[in-house]
């Protein structure tokens, strides 16, 4: 049966997107789903600085039938990753996109000799927390008033990836 066909029965089937390396020219995009994702989205500035002169950073896109749909962002730093920012846009969260984005900067920070991967996550933000811990994050700590717009604290969370994280 057809994509069409599912869809015209009320299947919703996931479709496999593409990654690729994000380009100067997905800045506009790119803010665009950072102000849909965030309340203190970074500007373009920002991410073109990350893209022109951090070379710790690696940054991607997830693009479904040509069309920017997620990104993410870290910095690998000798054998640890910080992911700075991951996103997906709106509409097409809760699909499974999220996590397989996050399972896509894993591989690659493993593959660029990361062994842990850190992130920052609101304390409020279950979801996100839900889907970390299913990829082997374990809270090791909190930064307190981490966020700016809110002065809400962080959890701030770890996974191991020589043991595989991210892999699926």
């Amino acid at each position: 049966m057809g994509e069409r066909a599912r869809e015209a029965q009320g299947e919703s089937a996931v479709r496999e997107p593409e990654f690729r390396p994000m380009l100067l020219t997905d800045v506009p995009v790119i803010t665009s789903i950072e102000r849909e994702a965030f309340t203190v989205p970074w500007s373009a500035e920002a991410f073109m600085n990350e893209l022109r002169h951090n070379h710790f950073a690696r940054y991607m896109v997830m693009e479904l039938e040509g069309a920017i749909i997620g990104y993410g962002g870290m910095w690998v730093i000798m054998d640890e990753a910080h992911v700075t920012n991951i996103a997906v846009r709106a509409q097409y969260r809760g699909r499974g996109y999220g996590e397989m984005l996050l399972r896509r900067l894993m591989r690659m920070a493993a593959e660029q000799g990361a062994r842990s991967m850190t992130l920052e996550v609101r304390v409020s933000n279950e979801v996100a927390q839900n889907l970390y811990r299913k990829l082997g994050f374990r809270q090791n700590g909190i930064r307190p008033r981490y966020y700016t717009d809110n002065q809400e604290d962080a959890y701030i969370m770890w996974a191991d990836l020589a043991s595989g994280g991210g892999q699926a």
